[in-house]
């Protein structure tokens, strides 16, 4: 018999749903159930005994108007790009922790850089596989929402651009990919007009209506499973509004889209 010779799990991310019958056990300051209030008292994300299994990682380059000029890009719409983190880049951010260094998650300073940048965006978690998808059947092979963030070593970007290089290096470091539980579609309502915000020691960096992106959902589900085969367990960051900047050590972030649960987290010092 054949054995592998190292034991590599994948990663998973927990999912939540929207309970009304857990909003009792809340109340009555049950611990067995690990939930969240949403603030509404007949209603609270109750921890899945599911998790969502991490295939792989795209992420849109670009998909916010302002957010491409801010870059040196070009603000017309001209064809998706895309690239990809490692899988194990993701960090589940404790969803109930108020962000400082010490109540919630850490993520530590990356080396090799002198310009750590945030990029809050909305996740969209694949249920379905499928190659060639429709966009008019895209939303089909969603099976949730989160929020996250893409970090980013601008400096490593910036070096690479200029040489013809691949961002590798500037985007796929360890750590590099804080989120939030998954809330499935069903339980989540994602209009155009829902507003992405991110947040650094509370002060808004970041802010947006999802319904700014050059590409919505759809169409980013259908341009790239022209290049893969989209499958269950893939994520797709779907790019990032305008307001990028750098983070320091102890910055503490904060990252909301609608009702979906919040990412936090801070910067920690250098491993």
């Amino acid at each position: 018999m054949i054995k592998s010779l190292f034991n590599l799990p994948r990663p998973t991310v927990p999912i939540y749903v929207r309970s009304s019958a857990a909003a009792a056990a809340v109340e009555s300051n049950d611990k067995s159930m690990q939930s969240i209030d949403d603030g509404n008292t007949n209603r609270v994300w109750v921890k899945s005994e599911l998790e969502f299994p991490i295939r792989r990682i795209y992420c849109v380059g670009r998909n916010y108007r302002e957010h491409a000029i801010e870059m040196g890009g070009n603000p017309d719409r001209e064809p998706p790009f895309f690239f990809q983190k490692p899988s194990d880049a993701i960090v589940v951010c404790n969803p109930t922790a108020t962000p400082t260094p010490t109540t919630t998650t850490c993520i530590p300073y990356p080396p090799m850089t002198s310009s750590l940048h945030y990029e809050g965006e909305l996740i969209v978690a694949i249920g379905k596989d499928g190659l060639r998808i429709n966009a008019e059947n895209a939303m089909d092979h969603v099976y949730g929402y989160a929020v996250g963030s893409d970090l980013t070593r601008r400096d490593l970007q910036s070096e690479s651009k200029k040489m013809g290089r691949p961002w590798d290096a500037a985007k796929g470091f360890d750590h590099s990919c804080p989120m939030s539980p998954i809330i499935p579609k069903e339980n989540i309502n994602l209009d155009a007009n829902v507003s992405i915000q991110l947040a650094v020691n509370n002060s808004i960096r970041q802010q947006s209506a999802i319904g700014n992106m050059i590409y919505s959902v759809p169409e980013i589900i259908s341009n790239l499973s022209q290049l893969f085969r989209l499958c269950q367990g893939d994520l797709i960051l779907t790019g990032t509004p305008a307001g990028v900047s750098h983070l320091n050590v102890g910055d503490g972030v904060s990252i909301t889209c609608g009702d979906l649960i919040p990412c936090k987290f801070v910067i920690g010092e250098p491993e």
